[in-house]
Protein backbone atom coordinates (compact mmCIF):
# COMPACT_ATOMS: atom_id res chain seq x y z
CA UNK A 1 0.00 0.00 0.00
CA UNK A 2 1.13 3.80 -0.93
CA UNK A 3 1.49 5.94 1.82
CA UNK A 4 -0.67 8.66 1.08
CA UNK A 5 1.47 11.73 0.09
CA UNK A 6 1.17 15.60 -0.11
CA UNK A 7 0.67 16.04 -3.82
CA UNK A 8 4.03 18.93 -4.76
CA UNK A 9 5.12 19.91 -7.82
CA UNK A 10 4.15 16.75 -9.60
CA UNK A 11 6.87 14.56 -7.76
CA UNK A 12 4.45 12.39 -5.54
CA UNK A 13 2.98 10.73 -8.86
CA UNK A 14 5.92 9.22 -9.75
CA UNK A 15 6.84 7.39 -6.47
CA UNK A 16 5.70 3.80 -7.86
CA UNK A 17 7.18 4.25 -10.95
CA UNK A 18 10.45 5.33 -9.51
CA UNK A 19 10.58 2.21 -7.12
CA UNK A 20 9.65 -0.10 -9.80
CA UNK A 21 12.38 1.06 -11.71
CA UNK A 22 14.67 0.96 -9.08
CA UNK A 23 13.40 -2.48 -7.85
CA UNK A 24 14.21 -3.95 -11.02
CA UNK A 25 17.71 -2.50 -11.16
CA UNK A 26 18.85 -3.26 -7.99
CA UNK A 27 16.89 -6.47 -7.59
CA UNK A 28 15.52 -5.13 -4.27
CA UNK A 29 12.67 -3.69 -3.17
CA UNK A 30 13.92 -2.39 0.19
CA UNK A 31 17.20 -0.88 -1.32
CA UNK A 32 14.68 0.98 -3.67
CA UNK A 33 12.00 2.20 -1.20
CA UNK A 34 15.03 3.26 0.27
CA UNK A 35 16.53 4.97 -2.48
CA UNK A 36 13.24 6.46 -3.17
CA UNK A 37 12.78 7.94 0.25
CA UNK A 38 16.42 9.87 -0.21
CA UNK A 39 15.46 10.92 -3.79
CA UNK A 40 12.59 12.60 -1.87
CA UNK A 41 13.97 14.00 1.05
CA UNK A 42 17.23 15.62 -1.60
CA UNK A 43 13.57 17.03 -3.57
CA UNK A 44 12.03 18.17 -0.37
CA UNK A 45 15.42 20.24 0.52
CA UNK A 46 16.38 21.65 -3.14
CA UNK A 47 14.50 24.13 -4.72
CA UNK A 48 12.07 22.34 -6.52
CA UNK A 49 9.59 24.68 -7.64
CA UNK A 50 11.76 25.68 -10.57
CA UNK A 51 12.17 22.08 -12.23
CA UNK A 52 9.97 22.05 -15.12
CA UNK A 53 9.99 18.21 -15.36
CA UNK A 54 9.54 16.21 -12.10
CA UNK A 55 9.73 12.84 -13.12
CA UNK A 56 13.70 13.50 -14.90
CA UNK A 57 14.32 15.34 -12.14
CA UNK A 58 13.49 12.54 -9.62
CA UNK A 59 14.88 9.84 -11.95
CA UNK A 60 18.47 11.65 -12.21
CA UNK A 61 18.75 12.90 -8.48
CA UNK A 62 18.22 8.79 -7.94
CA UNK A 63 20.76 7.73 -10.49
CA UNK A 64 23.17 10.57 -8.54
CA UNK A 65 22.10 8.88 -5.40
CA UNK A 66 22.80 5.44 -6.12
CA UNK A 67 26.26 6.38 -7.59
CA UNK A 68 27.36 8.49 -4.88
CA UNK A 69 26.44 5.06 -2.80
CA UNK A 70 28.30 2.64 -4.61
CA UNK A 71 31.68 4.97 -5.39
CA UNK A 72 31.24 5.74 -0.85
CA UNK A 73 30.76 1.63 -0.93
CA UNK A 74 33.88 1.28 -3.52
CA UNK A 75 36.47 4.17 -1.05
CA UNK A 76 34.98 1.92 1.94
CA UNK A 77 36.06 -1.55 0.74
CA UNK A 78 39.27 -0.01 -0.74
CA UNK A 79 40.29 1.40 2.95
CA UNK A 80 39.43 -1.75 4.51
CA UNK A 81 41.65 -3.67 2.40
CA UNK A 82 44.45 -1.30 2.42
CA UNK A 83 44.05 -1.94 6.54
CA UNK A 84 44.39 -5.16 5.96
CA UNK A 85 47.09 -4.95 4.02
CA UNK A 86 49.20 -2.28 6.05
CA UNK A 87 48.29 -4.46 9.19
CA UNK A 88 49.21 -7.88 7.81
CA UNK A 89 52.27 -6.79 6.39
CA UNK A 90 53.63 -4.31 8.93
CA UNK A 91 52.83 -6.61 12.20
CA UNK A 92 50.43 -9.81 11.09
CA UNK A 93 48.84 -8.74 14.67
CA UNK A 94 44.70 -9.09 14.26
CA UNK A 95 44.31 -6.48 17.08
CA UNK A 96 46.10 -3.70 14.91
CA UNK A 97 43.90 -4.78 12.13
CA UNK A 98 40.85 -4.24 14.47
CA UNK A 99 42.46 -0.99 15.78
CA UNK A 100 42.19 0.20 11.72
CA UNK A 101 38.97 -1.28 10.98
CA UNK A 102 37.84 0.96 13.98
CA UNK A 103 39.73 4.10 13.17
CA UNK A 104 38.15 3.78 9.65
CA UNK A 105 34.56 3.38 11.73
CA UNK A 106 34.89 6.53 13.70
CA UNK A 107 36.63 8.90 10.82
CA UNK A 108 33.29 7.71 8.89
CA UNK A 109 30.71 8.60 12.06
CA UNK A 110 32.74 11.75 12.42
CA UNK A 111 32.18 13.17 9.18
CA UNK A 112 28.78 12.00 9.24
CA UNK A 113 28.60 14.60 12.01
CA UNK A 114 29.71 17.34 9.77
CA UNK A 115 27.71 19.61 7.30
CA UNK A 116 27.30 17.71 3.66
CA UNK A 117 29.93 20.64 2.11
CA UNK A 118 32.61 19.96 4.78
CA UNK A 119 31.93 16.11 3.94
CA UNK A 120 32.37 17.11 0.35
CA UNK A 121 35.73 18.67 0.15
CA UNK A 122 37.33 16.05 2.74
CA UNK A 123 35.95 13.17 0.21
CA UNK A 124 36.72 15.17 -2.92
CA UNK A 125 40.64 15.74 -1.58
CA UNK A 126 41.56 13.70 0.49
CA UNK A 127 40.26 10.56 -1.26
CA UNK A 128 39.55 11.38 -4.78
CA UNK A 129 42.91 13.90 -4.88
CA UNK A 130 40.58 17.02 -6.88
CA UNK A 131 42.20 20.20 -6.29
CA UNK A 132 40.15 22.84 -4.07
CA UNK A 133 40.32 24.67 -7.09
CA UNK A 134 38.34 21.87 -8.64
CA UNK A 135 36.26 21.06 -5.56
CA UNK A 136 35.22 25.38 -5.43
CA UNK A 137 34.28 24.73 -9.58
CA UNK A 138 31.90 21.65 -8.30
CA UNK A 139 30.62 23.42 -5.75
CA UNK A 140 30.39 27.00 -6.35
CA UNK A 141 31.93 28.38 -3.89
CA UNK A 142 35.53 30.48 -3.93
CA UNK A 143 38.44 28.53 -3.42
CA UNK A 144 39.01 30.14 0.10
CA UNK A 145 35.69 28.86 1.28
CA UNK A 146 36.51 25.14 0.39
CA UNK A 147 40.32 25.95 2.67
CA UNK A 148 37.72 26.74 5.35
CA UNK A 149 35.56 23.83 5.03
CA UNK A 150 38.80 21.87 5.25
CA UNK A 151 40.40 22.98 8.01
CA UNK A 152 36.63 22.59 9.98
CA UNK A 153 36.44 19.09 8.97
CA UNK A 154 40.21 18.54 9.92
CA UNK A 155 39.77 20.01 13.35
CA UNK A 156 36.58 18.18 13.66
CA UNK A 157 38.32 14.51 12.99
CA UNK A 158 41.32 15.96 15.07
CA UNK A 159 38.88 16.30 18.05
CA UNK A 160 36.97 12.85 17.64
CA UNK A 161 40.00 11.47 16.99
CA UNK A 162 41.69 12.09 19.93
CA UNK A 163 39.14 11.75 22.19
CA UNK A 164 39.06 7.94 21.66
CA UNK A 165 42.55 7.64 22.83
CA UNK A 166 42.37 9.44 25.88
Amino acid sequence: MTPKLPRRHGFFEHYEELVGTWTRRLRNRQQAEDLAHDTFVRVLESDSALVAQPRAYLHQTARNIAVDGYRREDRRGAMESEAVDHSVSSSGDPEHFMQAIQLADSIERALMELPVNCRKVFVWQKIEGLTQAEIAERLGLSKNMVEKYMIRTLRHLRDRLDGLQS
